[in-house]
């Protein structure tokens, strides 16, 4: 009630001044089912001021850095970081496809990917949301990517890992609790595995500026 008054004295100083405005309006804008802002209401336009910016935090932008997503990889929502269904905290955020984007800090412990949507309205507004990923970090232990926690994105120095055959290794908690039992962990990472101490036993692909990973057997 107080911002109706507001504009109604507002619209009838202006009438009185030299009627500079045919008469006072107020844009609506859609509000979807989620609390978001969407598109403007039918029969009705939003004037942005140079000096508008964009909401911050929740519903912003989908899934943005420092944002929250409820339960899942496959089906996810993204929710107030506050609330109790919030399990992971977004880290990193791009868009496209894994592979042809930025890698994920080393600590990431999961990878969201978001499919290409373009709803009736949505987050910012704009009728889209991109095609992208998320690096998600989870609010509550455990926190498999972190050094031998046996899973996330990317293995780093620290991890622990086993032969799964055919030259290939895989990660595996450095504890013994996993599946698996650990045989090797990667004790440094290296350009080349020139760069590797004389008791490395096993070289690992890592990626990055320092692709090598020197482990020894445990």
């Amino acid at each position: 009630m107080r911002e109706r008054s507001s504009v109604g004295v507002v619209c009838g100083l202006l009438m009185l001044v030299g009627a500079l405005l045919a008469g006072c309006q107020s844009p609506s804008a859609g509000v979807a089912e989620d609390g978001r802002l969407g598109e403007p209401a039918t029969g009705t336009s939003a004037a942005v001021s140079p000096s508008a910016t964009r909401p911050s935090g929740y519903g912003a932008v989908f899934l943005a850095v420092d944002e929250c997503s409820s339960f899942g990889t496959t089906s996810f929502t993204e929710v107030p970081c506050a609330g109790e269904r919030a399990a992971a905290r977004v880290v990193a955020r791009h868009d496209g496809a894994v592979r042809d984007g930025p890698r994920c800090p080393a600590t990431t412990d999961f990878v969201l990917h978001i499919s290409e949507q373009r709803p009736a309205s949505d987050e910012d507004g704009d009728g889209a949301v991109p095609r992208g990923y998320a690096c998600m970090r989870n609010l509550q232990p455990p926190h498999p990517g972190d050094p031998g926690g046996g899973g996330g994105p990317r293995t780093v120095v620290g991890d622990c890992v086993y032969s799964s055959g055919d030259g290939q290794v895989r990660e595996t908690a450095c504890d013994g609790k996993g599946e698996r039992k650990p045989e090797y962990r990667v004790t440094r990472a290296v350009a080349g595995r020139a760069d590797c101490p004389g008791s490395t036993a096993l070289y690992v692909r890592l990626g990055g500026d320092r692709p090598v990973g020197c482990a020894r057997p445990l």
